[in-house]
Protein backbone atom coordinates (compact mmCIF):
# COMPACT_ATOMS: atom_id res chain seq x y z
CA UNK A 1 0.00 0.00 0.00
CA UNK A 2 2.34 2.42 -1.07
CA UNK A 3 4.51 2.39 1.89
CA UNK A 4 1.93 3.35 4.33
CA UNK A 5 0.74 0.09 6.97
CA UNK A 6 -2.61 0.08 8.13
CA UNK A 7 -3.07 -0.17 11.81
CA UNK A 8 -5.74 -2.59 12.42
CA UNK A 9 -6.97 -3.13 15.76
CA UNK A 10 -9.38 -5.96 16.92
CA UNK A 11 -12.89 -5.32 18.11
CA UNK A 12 -15.90 -7.58 18.95
CA UNK A 13 -19.60 -7.55 18.40
CA UNK A 14 -21.55 -9.81 20.92
CA UNK A 15 -24.85 -11.37 20.14
CA UNK A 16 -26.59 -14.67 19.46
CA UNK A 17 -26.01 -14.64 15.49
CA UNK A 18 -22.65 -14.71 13.08
CA UNK A 19 -22.79 -11.17 11.81
CA UNK A 20 -20.03 -11.33 9.09
CA UNK A 21 -21.74 -8.36 7.09
CA UNK A 22 -23.00 -5.01 9.59
CA UNK A 23 -25.46 -3.38 9.07
CA UNK A 24 -25.79 0.04 10.51
CA UNK A 25 -29.54 0.16 10.80
CA UNK A 26 -29.86 -3.10 12.28
CA UNK A 27 -29.66 -1.58 15.80
CA UNK A 28 -32.70 -0.53 18.20
CA UNK A 29 -32.82 3.52 18.07
CA UNK A 30 -32.74 5.85 21.50
CA UNK A 31 -29.15 3.67 21.85
CA UNK A 32 -26.03 5.72 23.73
CA UNK A 33 -25.04 6.59 19.82
CA UNK A 34 -28.14 6.16 18.46
CA UNK A 35 -29.09 3.47 16.04
CA UNK A 36 -25.67 1.75 14.23
CA UNK A 37 -23.26 -1.26 14.54
CA UNK A 38 -22.00 -1.42 18.06
CA UNK A 39 -18.62 -3.56 19.04
CA UNK A 40 -16.08 -3.21 21.81
CA UNK A 41 -12.47 -3.20 22.19
CA UNK A 42 -12.42 -5.27 25.17
CA UNK A 43 -13.95 -8.94 24.68
CA UNK A 44 -14.99 -9.08 28.43
CA UNK A 45 -17.43 -6.76 27.41
CA UNK A 46 -18.83 -8.61 24.77
CA UNK A 47 -18.77 -11.78 26.37
CA UNK A 48 -20.74 -10.48 29.04
CA UNK A 49 -23.24 -8.65 26.26
CA UNK A 50 -23.61 -11.53 24.35
CA UNK A 51 -24.32 -13.90 27.60
CA UNK A 52 -27.09 -11.51 28.60
CA UNK A 53 -28.70 -11.43 25.06
CA UNK A 54 -28.43 -15.25 25.01
CA UNK A 55 -30.00 -15.99 28.19
CA UNK A 56 -33.22 -13.36 26.97
CA UNK A 57 -33.33 -14.76 24.05
CA UNK A 58 -32.73 -18.95 25.12
CA UNK A 59 -30.11 -18.61 21.99
CA UNK A 60 -26.24 -19.70 22.36
CA UNK A 61 -24.14 -16.70 22.78
CA UNK A 62 -21.57 -15.93 19.85
CA UNK A 63 -18.61 -13.34 19.98
CA UNK A 64 -17.92 -12.10 16.35
CA UNK A 65 -14.49 -10.58 16.14
CA UNK A 66 -13.64 -7.94 13.59
CA UNK A 67 -10.48 -5.82 11.90
CA UNK A 68 -10.72 -2.12 12.35
CA UNK A 69 -8.64 0.34 10.70
CA UNK A 70 -9.50 2.79 13.42
CA UNK A 71 -7.37 5.45 11.72
CA UNK A 72 -8.82 5.42 8.63
CA UNK A 73 -12.37 5.70 9.95
CA UNK A 74 -10.97 8.77 12.14
CA UNK A 75 -9.42 10.33 8.97
CA UNK A 76 -11.86 9.99 6.87
CA UNK A 77 -15.28 9.93 8.50
CA UNK A 78 -16.98 12.73 10.68
CA UNK A 79 -16.09 11.18 13.80
CA UNK A 80 -16.79 11.86 17.86
CA UNK A 81 -14.63 10.45 20.33
CA UNK A 82 -15.43 10.81 24.13
CA UNK A 83 -12.78 10.48 26.83
CA UNK A 84 -14.55 10.02 29.65
CA UNK A 85 -17.80 10.02 31.50
CA UNK A 86 -18.14 14.20 31.51
CA UNK A 87 -20.68 16.74 30.53
CA UNK A 88 -20.00 16.24 26.55
CA UNK A 89 -20.71 12.89 26.95
CA UNK A 90 -23.48 12.99 29.54
CA UNK A 91 -25.48 15.48 27.42
CA UNK A 92 -24.97 13.31 24.11
CA UNK A 93 -26.40 10.34 26.56
CA UNK A 94 -29.62 11.65 27.27
CA UNK A 95 -30.52 13.47 24.02
CA UNK A 96 -30.04 10.43 22.59
CA UNK A 97 -31.66 8.13 25.09
CA UNK A 98 -34.76 10.94 24.94
CA UNK A 99 -34.90 9.94 20.95
CA UNK A 100 -33.05 13.25 19.36
CA UNK A 101 -31.81 11.88 16.60
CA UNK A 102 -27.47 13.87 17.22
CA UNK A 103 -25.65 10.97 16.11
CA UNK A 104 -27.17 11.41 12.63
CA UNK A 105 -24.41 14.07 12.17
CA UNK A 106 -21.81 11.33 12.59
CA UNK A 107 -20.35 8.39 10.58
CA UNK A 108 -18.38 6.99 13.80
CA UNK A 109 -18.73 7.48 17.76
CA UNK A 110 -16.77 6.02 20.18
CA UNK A 111 -16.84 6.51 24.08
CA UNK A 112 -17.92 5.24 27.19
CA UNK A 113 -21.18 2.97 28.24
CA UNK A 114 -24.13 3.68 30.42
CA UNK A 115 -24.07 0.44 31.39
CA UNK A 116 -25.32 -1.05 34.95
CA UNK A 117 -22.22 0.66 36.55
CA UNK A 118 -23.17 4.59 35.61
CA UNK A 119 -26.81 3.98 34.38
CA UNK A 120 -28.74 4.94 37.85
CA UNK A 121 -26.51 8.05 37.62
CA UNK A 122 -27.99 8.66 34.10
CA UNK A 123 -31.41 8.10 34.57
CA UNK A 124 -31.79 10.09 38.32
CA UNK A 125 -29.97 12.83 35.98
CA UNK A 126 -32.39 12.73 33.38
CA UNK A 127 -35.37 12.20 35.57
CA UNK A 128 -34.51 15.71 36.99
CA UNK A 129 -33.43 13.92 40.52
CA UNK A 130 -29.82 14.60 40.40
CA UNK A 131 -27.69 17.98 39.71
CA UNK A 132 -25.42 18.19 36.82
CA UNK A 133 -22.66 18.69 39.31
CA UNK A 134 -23.14 15.54 41.68
CA UNK A 135 -23.54 13.61 38.27
CA UNK A 136 -20.67 14.78 36.85
CA UNK A 137 -18.80 14.18 40.39
CA UNK A 138 -20.26 10.26 40.42
CA UNK A 139 -19.46 9.87 36.37
CA UNK A 140 -15.97 10.77 37.57
CA UNK A 141 -15.21 7.90 39.37
CA UNK A 142 -15.54 5.24 37.08
CA UNK A 143 -12.77 4.56 34.22
CA UNK A 144 -15.27 4.31 30.85
CA UNK A 145 -15.81 1.26 29.16
CA UNK A 146 -15.34 1.34 25.51
CA UNK A 147 -18.01 0.90 22.98
CA UNK A 148 -17.73 2.10 18.93
CA UNK A 149 -20.84 2.89 16.98
CA UNK A 150 -20.74 2.67 13.27
CA UNK A 151 -23.38 4.70 11.82
CA UNK A 152 -22.07 5.06 7.85
CA UNK A 153 -22.62 1.50 6.16
CA UNK A 154 -20.20 3.00 3.46
CA UNK A 155 -17.06 3.76 6.26
CA UNK A 156 -18.31 0.23 8.12
CA UNK A 157 -18.16 -1.54 5.08
CA UNK A 158 -14.79 -0.17 4.36
CA UNK A 159 -13.33 0.01 7.59
CA UNK A 160 -14.73 -2.94 9.94
CA UNK A 161 -13.42 -5.89 8.37
CA UNK A 162 -15.23 -9.75 9.77
CA UNK A 163 -12.28 -12.06 11.50
CA UNK A 164 -14.50 -15.15 12.56
CA UNK A 165 -15.84 -15.97 15.66
CA UNK A 166 -14.42 -16.64 19.45
CA UNK A 167 -15.94 -19.31 21.72
CA UNK A 168 -17.39 -18.06 25.14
Amino acid sequence: MGGQEMKEIIVYHGGTEIVEHPNCKAGRRNLDFGQGFYVTNISQQAISWARLVADKRGKDPVLNRYRLNREGILAEGRCKVFEAYDKDWLEFIVVSRRGLDVASNYDYIEGGVANDRVVDTVNLYMAGLMEEETALRRLSEHRPNNQMCFLSQELTDKYLIFDGTDDI
